[in-house]
């Protein structure tokens, strides 16, 4: 983590938290004093360097935290006084956010396991799985052979053989926490020795339909890339992106297949296709750090609208309309 802290009449600090940083270079194109770089952000990312992907001069940052309000991912944080001034009534704010809703939420997973920056949380709770059964099984020891042809067709492991002494088989027994009653040792038994019922088969219009619960929610860390929306089979995530526009490549300049672009991108939103890298929209937040790497210079970023509000400062709407195009 990289900060910047200076105390007098005001208190300021300003904080770069690398873990949530996209190496968008965003505050680099709008810092006033150009305070701010990028480092080999390339070599970082791919595990041959070490460092914040953020360069930040002492000397010449003026404190004034105007990167961290341009900042649309929440990398920076500004305090005055102690006081996180994005919370302030006089500043800026992004206005970009994603949800799940909870009371649509399925718990299937899917987002969790998509998520590229594994900023959402998710916990389910399952019913007892002996309240989902009912069922009735019993062997009968005078005609078991002890052959172990139920134990091994058995879908569930329910079923074990034992031996009380050195010898043969001559014990079996059911763990029915683990039988599902689905009658395959009965059917396969040679000797006829097992009987085996379910109840919950016979009635299942008599009982209730399980209830699976949890909890659900997507941290701060979130860059509102999409993909927790695209994979939800119930539409119950809701994504509300950072920018308007459009990503695009230029078609007189090849593709040199290095992954440069891939590498840094924090949306998983470029794969390689037959040597080219190809853009999925549908992911992509327009935040410009594949541009920033690509050593063909053929990847063009067309920034049309953002959602930052609240800018009344003439000097600073300015400086964020350097972030559009």
């Amino acid at each position: 983590m990289v900060f910047i802290e200076r105390n007098g009449s005001e208190s300021r600090k300003l904080s770069h938290d690398n873990n949530v940083c996209v190496a968008c270079g965003i505050c680099s194109d709008c810092c006033p004093t150009e305070s701010i770089d990028l480092n080999d952000v390339l070599g970082i990312v791919r595990g041959q360097s070490t460092g914040d992907y953020l360069r930040i001069d002492i000397d010449t940052c003026v404190l004034c935290g105007l990167c961290s309000f341009a900042c649309p991912f929440g990398a920076l944080s500004f305090e005055i006084n102690g006081e996180n001034a994005k919370e302030l009534p006089n500043y800026p704010n992004w206005t970009h956010e994603s949800s799940i809703s909870e009371e649509d939420c399925k718990f299937c997973g899917r987002c969790y396991e998509a998520c590229p920056q594994d900023t959402i949380f998710f916990k389910r709770e399952l019913p007892d799985r002996n309240n989902l059964l009912e069922g009735e099984i019993t062997i009968d020891g005078d005609k078991c052979i002890y052959c172990q042809v139920c134990a091994e067709l058995c879908p569930a492991g329910a079923i074990t053989l034992s031996s009380s002494t050195d010898g043969p088989m001559d014990t079996i027994e059911v763990d029915e926490d683990k039988c599902v009653y689905c009658g395959v040792c009965k059917r396969a038994c040679p000797q006829d020795a097992i009987f085996a019922v379910c109840s919950t088969c016979m009635h299942s219009e008599e009982f209730d339909k399980p209830q699976i619960t949890g909890n659900i929610f997507i941290g701060s860390e979130c860059i509102n890339c999409g993909w927790c929306k695209e994979v939800c089979p119930v539409s119950a995530a809701d994504v509300s992106k950072p920018f308007e526009g459009e990503l695009t490549t230029s078609e007189d300049i090849d593709c040199l297949g290095c992954y440069s672009c891939v590498d840094i991108c924090a949306c998983n939103a470029i794969e390689m296709i037959d040597n080219e890298a190809k853009f999925n929209p549908e992911y992509c937040t327009l935040c410009g750090a594949c541009t920033k790497v690509c050593p063909a210079q053929r990847i063009n970023i067309e920034r049309t609208s953002m959602k930052l509000s609240n800018v009344s400062s003439a000097s600073w709407k300015a400086r964020f309309d350097k972030i559009l195009n």
